[in-house]
């Protein structure tokens, strides 16, 4: 089974900024990454990419490999990626949940929250794998804390999911507490299942950078953002039974003011 999100129904208060800055600058990163030569593209993702043993002590990079302190790569290694599928996969789950994120908070807070989700997520992966030489290098941790975030800020929001099952397809809608908690799950499960970085995944970073996104949204987000917040289109809202007149029917969606108008509504649904 193959399940991949592709937009949400969550209102927004302002256009995202930032979410696009971020999108922008990893595309154009990884393109130059994609246009050095093999020998170069590899030293820059050892000297940008964030090593837990060079943080850690452990070992050292040689001198023509220093391009920056061993703790700012935490930060360098959140803007370079390792193939088109994973810097389009960062980017998407980017595009679709972090735009309400930002919108939660003031744009300056939510670089210092995207930031602190991803050292928390590097952190939990070098501290599961200190004695590591390969580099970790991605957004997905710093992302999962964007996730984390939207979970308990619109956790009834309806997501557009493309669900392939063997010849099966279809789009279908699903609430955001399952696509991801479902997400989450596996990244747990994933965990306990393979050790540290030995398929390549960090399934610590993602793990952590969720947890870190629940933590710190309350603290972030703006006084008048609610938590716990949806649904906003019908497909999951729900009918109460004072709300069904004596002929068993809704009644016309102007007259109840929990549901709300969602972006792949026909022009007859209500």
């Amino acid at each position: 089974m193959f399940t991949l999100p592709l937009f949400d129904d969550a209102p927004m208060r302002r256009q995202s900024v930032i979410v696009w800055l971020i999108i922008v600058a990893c595309t154009l990163i990884f393109l130059w990454q994609s246009a050095l030569p093999p020998a170069r593209e590899r030293d820059v993702l050892l000297g940008l990419g964030f090593v837990p043993a060079v943080l850690f002590g452990k070992a050292t990079l040689s001198p023509d490999l220093r391009l920056v302190p061993a703790w700012a790569s935490i930060f360098t290694s959140m803007f370079l990626h390792g193939g088109w599928l994973h810097v389009g996969g960062n980017m998407l789950y980017l595009w679709i949940f972090g735009n309400n994120v930002e919108d939660a908070m003031s744009r300056p807070r939510f670089v210092v929250f995207y930031l602190l989700c991803g050292v928390a997520a590097a952190l939990a992966q070098g501290l599961a794998a200190s004695d590591s030489t390969v580099p970790m290098i991605g957004a997905s941790g710093a992302i999962a804390g964007v996730l984390g975030a939207y979970f308990l800020l619109h956790p009834r929001a309806n997501v557009r999911v493309l669900l392939v099952l063997v010849i099966f397809v279809r789009f279908i809608n699903l609430p955001a507490v399952v696509v991801l908690g479902l997400w989450f799950l596996v990244q747990f499960f994933s965990i306990a299942a393979t050790p540290a970085g030995d398929d390549g995944v960090a399934f610590w970073a993602h793990a952590a950078g969720f947890l870190a996104g629940i933590a710190l949204i309350p603290l972030f987000k703006d006084r008048d953002v609610p938590l716990f917040g949806g649904p906003y289109s019908t497909a999951f809202a729900v009918v109460r039974a004072r709300d069904i007149g004596r002929s068993g029917s809704v009644p016309d969606a102007g007259t109840v003011p929990w549901r709300r108008r969602g972006p792949w509504d026909r022009p007859g649904d209500r």
